[in-house]
């Protein structure tokens, strides 16, 4: 990367992690996929139950593959053949995860995460529950404020998990967002991660490096 547009994500990048550890989100600067292993076990331990949230970023890191051959129990919900059924138990289960990790949508500079669900498992889980939730954000995932976060559900999020799981939405054929009704909507639980409670349950992995969607 050009190093005058990689000072300028790097400054990006050390503003919105202090805005995180201001609202008691704790945040690291990961420089790049090749540290990102080394830096994620650092959250888990040898038995450790571990489960995950929806999300290509955890594909295109590589930390679906890692928790699978690690020495987790980990409760994979990608698991080929699994039913309806299993799956959704997957999702109850991890409720009761040593570890959760999971993308989000859009992480804004002023130090906040921003989630839209298709099912809520995903954004239950990073409120409540497991013990701690490691989030993974690419830059590319930064926002100015909520105001552009929700624009870039609209326009980029939505439409690209439409498209990717091939679901009769408005948003596969125009590419943007239009509040519809179908039945496949995916755009259906808000959830805005403002300030923790607990100190040591959430932790955020900024990657200076563009991931997911």
């Amino acid at each position: 990367m050009d190093k005058n547009l990689n000072f300028v994500y790097e400054k990006l990048l050390d503003e919105t992690a202090a805005n995180l550890k201001k609202n008691k989100i704790n945040a690291y600067i990961v420089k790049d996929l090749e540290d990102l292993p080394a830096t994620l076990k650092k959250f888990l331990s040898p038995g450790d139950k571990v489960a995950v949230g929806g999300s290509m970023t955890l594909f295109e890191t590589e930390v679906i593959n890692m928790l699978r051959e690690g020495d987790y129990d980990f409760l994979d919900r990608y698991e080929p053949g699994l039913t309806p059924e299993a799956t959704r138990a997957i999702f109850v289960e991890s409720f009761s995860a040593d570890v959760y990790i999971t993308s989000t949508n859009a992480v804004t500079k002023d130090g906040m995460l921003f989630n839209i669900d298709g099912t809520g498992n995903r954004v239950a889980a990073m409120a409540f529950g497991p013990k701690k939730v490691i989030v993974l954000a690419g830059r590319n995932k930064i926002a100015q404020n909520l105001d552009e976060a929700m624009v870039r559900v609209k326009e980029i999020v939505a439409p690209a998990n439409a498209k990717r799981l091939n679901l009769r939405t408005p948003c596969t054929v125009t590419g943007v967002c239009s509040n519809c009704t179908s039945p496949d909507r995916i755009c259906n639980d808000y959830h805005i991660t403002k300030y923790q409670r607990d100190p040591d349950r959430m932790h955020v992995l900024l990657i200076n490096e563009a991931f997911g969607y």
